[in-house]
């Protein structure tokens, strides 16, 4: 199975509605591994590690993010898997 990691920008009204739970409820149900965190310029910034179409599915749900949500843009680039993660999580640095 290929492992996919993503370094993950979404841009739009995405702080302050929830985005970063229910992320990590995505990826945790997704078996996807890794974390996010709030950016000051108003971005939710992500690293996401796992296997590839797990990867994919969670991106795909970036891109719209809960219904509170409204996603803008997103920019995504593809790193070195380094399975260094054990869960995913919130981070607030």
């Amino acid at each position: 199975m290929v492992k996919l990691r993503l370094h993950v920008f979404v841009q739009g009204f995405v702080q302050g509605v929830g985005f970063r739970y229910h992320l990590r409820r995505v990826a945790l149900s997704n078996g996807v591994n890794g974390w996010v965190r709030n950016l000051p310029d108003g971005r939710v910034e992500a690293v996401l590690e796992g296997e590839e179409e797990a990867v994919r599915r969670v991106l795909a749900w970036c891109r719209r993010g809960p219904s509170s949500a409204k996603v803008d843009s997103i920019a995504f680039s593809e790193e070195p898997y380094r399975g260094e993660f054990k869960t995913f999580e919130i981070r607030w640095w």
